[in-house]
């Protein structure tokens, strides 16, 4: 399998970096641009390849990127928590089509933070990957596994959670997508929930006019509970006052966040 890769953040990272390590061929490269991507150096360094090979993924609907990936001949695309839906015309360039690794059990938490909804819909959470078609995380699935959400999980300690899961399925699965034989189990007749990057913004504001059970309160501010992100906050006047939660069983120190 010629494989073009898609990925961002620490989960592609740790996937092109076994992918490499156990003699894969990856053919080309896709990344976010500089300013959206994270974990950018491990990966290219991951990845060794030359400059010709790698491509900004907000610049896929130009013919001519699409050219040039259709030059390498890559029989599957892997996407790993790439940021850009992929149209007809460039799932076209890939023979054996496209796998996504998602961190979310669906048909449940299709798009974006589904650590965060887990919690506050109280839906299951973990990982699933999946094959791309033109839905949103609506492709076939290959394979799944469950991930336990404890009482002292925070949208971070639950997302850290589903990266290593989804490291762990991915392992076991990639041969049988390498070598053709992996299931494809429908989702189309299947009831869900999905969810848009704007929707968090919907939630975070905490209305202290509001009435709130215990539950729903400690659940909307544990789920966005996420060092390098904001929090759930409540208003002073014009200022943002930021709340987060340290949790941890009795007799046990809290976790930080």
């Amino acid at each position: 399998m010629r494989i073009l890769f898609l990925g961002n953040s620490w989960l592609g990272w740790q996937i092109i970096d076994w992918l490499r390590a156990g003699g894969n061929e990856i053919v080309g490269l896709v990344l976010h641009p500089p300013r959206r991507r994270k974990y950018g150096a491990e990966i290219l360094k991951s990845a060794n390849l030359g400059e010709s090979c790698i491509f900004d993924g907000s610049e896929l609907q130009q013919e001519s990127v699409r050219e040039a990936i259709r030059q390498l001949r890559p029989d599957i695309g892997l996407s790993v928590l790439f940021g850009y839906i992929l149209r007809q015309e460039f799932l076209d360039l890939l023979p054996h089509g496209c796998v996504n690794v998602h961190p979310a059990f669906l048909p449940f938490n299709r798009g974006a933070y589904p650590n965060v909804w887990s919690i506050i819909e109280g839906t299951p959470a973990g990982v699933s990957i999946h094959y791309i078609d033109l839905g949103v995380d609506t492709g076939d699935i290959i394979a799944q596994s469950r991930v336990p959400i404890e009482p002292i999980d925070t949208g971070e300690s639950l997302y850290h959670k589903l990266e290593q899961a989804a490291v762990e399925l991915f392992k076991v699965t990639w041969p049988l997508i390498r070598t053709g034989q992996a299931p494809r189990i429908s989702q189309h007749d299947q009831q869900g929930t999905v969810h848009h990057l704007c929707d968090v913004g919907q939630i975070d504001e905490i209305d202290l006019a509001r009435t709130y059970t215990g539950k729903e309160l400690i659940d909307l501010i544990r789920a966005r509970t996420f060092s390098s992100y904001p929090s759930a906050y409540f208003r002073d006047g014009n200022r943002r006052i930021y709340v987060r939660l340290r949790l941890g069983y009795e007799d046990e120190p809290a976790k930080e966040a």
